[in-house]
């Protein structure tokens, strides 16, 4: 039996955290733990997040010809990641500024280095069973993305206006309850709404259809649990599992990489996730 092939095109960044008592608010100056720097950004996170979960996976992505960019590839290699598509620019690799509170929640700011060069036109992506993006690169390369792909999956993140075309283009949208507000469900075929703590939904042409909720934690850190969700729901979806038990398995991968700092912090493996399914059932 041949097992499905997973294609992840995106952002790769340099992720720089703080961790605070409390969030800021505007204008106010904090005083914080020690700086620590590990290896995020969208597609990145969701490529070693897929690959730690058994799948076969791809990462189309830049970086920059500087530490950062060498450090990126060695951690998505380590994690399992075909990084053969992983294409050098001339600038430096994006990079992430992370501030994360006492409960877990962030605020991030990202300047995206040379993943605004990503360019995509003369690869491939027909030998993938399913093709996962995000919005931290030009639409237009996610459109072309889309349009060549045999499957292809959106998480509609982060918040920003998606061209119609896309949206049509894509077999799933996945988005949060913020980037859900500038969308209109009821066009889009189908589309799945995490809600963080609470799970998740899925909608068909705006009529809910299936919704799950994950297992209690005690939230460690938020950052890179929607990539993980993104990551979880592609591999399930690329081994066409029924939506109820790919939601299940999805917000349970979630929950589960909100349990240590860092994005790539506690990326669960198949195993892992389905024994704490198995205790909920």
């Amino acid at each position: 039996m041949t097992l499905p092939r997973l294609a992840v095109v995106g952002c790769a960044n340099r992720d720089v955290t703080i961790r605070v008592k409390d969030l800021p608010r505007t204008g106010e100056t904090l005083l914080g733990e020690d700086l620590q720097e590990s290896m995020g950004g969208k597609g990145a996170n969701q490529a070693a997040a897929a690959a730690r979960l058994g799948m076969a996976t791809t990462f189309f992505g830049m970086v920059g010809r500087d530490s950062a960019g060498e450090r990126v590839v060695r951690n998505l290699t380590a994690h399992g990641v075909d990084v053969r598509c992983v294409r050098e620019g001339n600038g430096p690799t994006g990079t992430a500024l992370i501030t994360v509170d006492s409960h877990g929640e962030n605020t991030i700011v990202v300047a995206p280095g040379v993943n605004d060069e990503l360019d995509c036109r003369a690869q491939s992506f027909d030998v993938f069973d399913v093709v996962l993006g995000q919005l931290e690169v030009s639409a237009r390369t996610m459109l072309d993305v889309a349009r060549r792909s045999r499957c292809f999956l959106l998480n509609a993140a982060p918040p920003t206006k998606v061209h119609r075309d896309l949206l049509d283009a894509s077999e799933v949208v996945i988005v949060n309850e913020t980037e859900l507000l500038g969308l209109t469900l009821s066009e889009i075929s189908r589309c799945v709404v995490t809600l963080g703590a609470r799970g998740a939904e899925y909608y068909e042409f705006g009529e809910r259809r299936d919704v799950a909720r994950p297992p209690v934690v005690q939230p460690v850190d938020t950052v890179g649990a929607g990539d993980v969700f993104c990551a979880a729901f592609a591999t399930q979806f690329a081994h066409g599992r029924d939506m109820s038990e790919i939601l299940k398995y999805a917000v349970t991968a979630g929950a589960l990489a909100t349990l240590a700092v860092g994005a790539q912090g506690a990326l669960p493996l198949d195993s892992e996730v389905r024994e704490w399914l198995a205790r909920a059932s």
